[in-house]
């Protein structure tokens, strides 16, 4: 990384590090983006340039969220279904507590689910899932751009993944430990995904 990409990345960072500091100190809709300019030292045309949209403050992991799916169905295994590799995935991340599935804490849920603005920012990211998902089966499977069978199979895995989603940010708020909602989410991902199997066990198969 060359040292204009790094100032770049830092400067990023530091925006996006005041941004979360302050909606969690004094909640999402109070907290201009003037606000997090001052926290951050900079002008308040260099946190729009990094980030066009105030939702994207806090959710700051767009792209490795909504890629997230995407991605692991491009490394599946050889032999390995679309279902078999999302199932796989999304057991490594609750075992991970990984965030992006979550895993935030309480605090951070509570900002989320306390916000109109940031609740239909995230669906918006969980379309976004379903699109580029069914873009890639339709090119992994050989079918046309908008056949019908792709964008079902996007559908019902991304739903999955958005069901086990909201539960996670629903433990996360009942006050569960990370640990004790791996049990919960561990358990019910198997039984997601078996619901699934009969139409998609073989589905995008390597």
């Amino acid at each position: 990384m060359g040292l204009r990409e790094l100032k770049k990345r830092q400067t990023r960072e530091n925006i996006s590090h005041n941004a979360t500091r302050l909606f969690l100190q004094h909640g999402y809709d109070k907290v201009t983006i003037a606000d997090v300019a001052a926290a951050s030292q900079v002008a308040k045309m260099t946190v729009t340039n990094y980030f066009p949209r105030k939702e994207d403050l806090a959710l700051d992991l767009h792209e490795v969220f909504v890629d997230m799916p995407a991605k692991a169905v491009r490394e599946r295994a050889e032999g390995e279904s679309a279902l078999a590799a999302l199932r796989r995935d999304t057991l490594t991340q609750i075992v991970d507590h990984n965030a992006i599935i979550g895993f935030s804490g309480p605090a951070f849920a509570a900002m989320i689910t306390g916000s109109p603005a940031l609740v239909a920012r995230l669906r918006e990211f969980h379309e976004e899932r379903e699109e580029r998902l069914a873009d890639l089966l339709a090119s992994e499977t050989g079918a046309a751009p908008y056949a019908i069978r792709p964008r079902v199979a996007a559908a019902q895995l991304i739903g999955v993944l958005k069901l086990l989603f909201n539960e996670t940010m629903r433990l996360t708020l009942e006050d569960k430990t990370h640990d004790e909602i791996e049990i919960v989410l561990a358990d019910e991902t198997q039984q997601a995904f078996d619901a699934l199997a009969p139409s998609l066990a073989t589905y995008a198969t390597r």
